[in-house]
């Protein structure tokens, strides 16, 4: 019985450390708990509030969860030339805007703007007026020149480190006009 009566000593000892365990995971629970709460109720989710507010208050999260902020740079009023399929020159008015998550893109864009200027030149050059005219050519163009002035952009900012590449993300037509 001793053997018996020491493996109960041990026993109860054991379960007084397991007690101690249990009350302390209570108390952080509960800690954790108040503590969610607090995080909760600071933030307003479970404070009262009218609807209309709620409402106001998750669209204007979901607008600036949705998109970066942008910034833009225009390039405006360049008349070009170009010809037709049968080989008749005409006039081009053509201004776009550029939409960057570079916070300094229209001073990077007036820096180089000789060399974007040269980049449209030489991308409207190789097209016909007839395929200007589509949807399909404007959007190959868009492509087209997204891609190269963001090589452009890229050659400018090769020093700056806080410039990050290709941060031009699209281009904006603001006025296209064949005659």
């Amino acid at each position: 019985m001793a053997d018996e009566n020491g493996e109960e000593v041990k026993a109860s000892g054991g379960g007084k450390g397991l007690i101690i365990v249990l009350v302390a995971l209570v108390v952080v629970l509960l800690l954790a708990v108040v503590g969610g709460a607090y995080f909760l109720y600071s933030q307003g989710i479970l404070s009262p509030k009218p609807e209309g507010e709620q409402q106001e208050k998750m669209v204007q999260k979901e607008e600036a969860g949705d998109s970066k902020e942008t910034f833009k740079a225009a390039v405006d009023d360049l008349v070009l030339n170009i010809t037709n399929s049968k080989g008749r020159e005409k006039l081009m008015k053509l201004s776009f805007t550029l939409k960057s998550v570079e916070p300094t893109i229209a001073a990077i864009v007036e820096e180089s703007r000789a060399e974007i200027i040269d980049v449209v030149i030489n991308q409207i050059s190789a097209r016909s007026s007839e395929e200007l005219l589509t949807v399909g050519g404007k959007a190959l163009l868009k492509e087209e020149l997204l891609e190269e002035i963001n090589t452009v952009v890229n050659e400018v900012t090769s020093n700056n480190e806080d410039v990050k590449s290709n941060n031009i993300k699209k281009i904006l037509f603001t006025t296209f006009v064949i005659k």
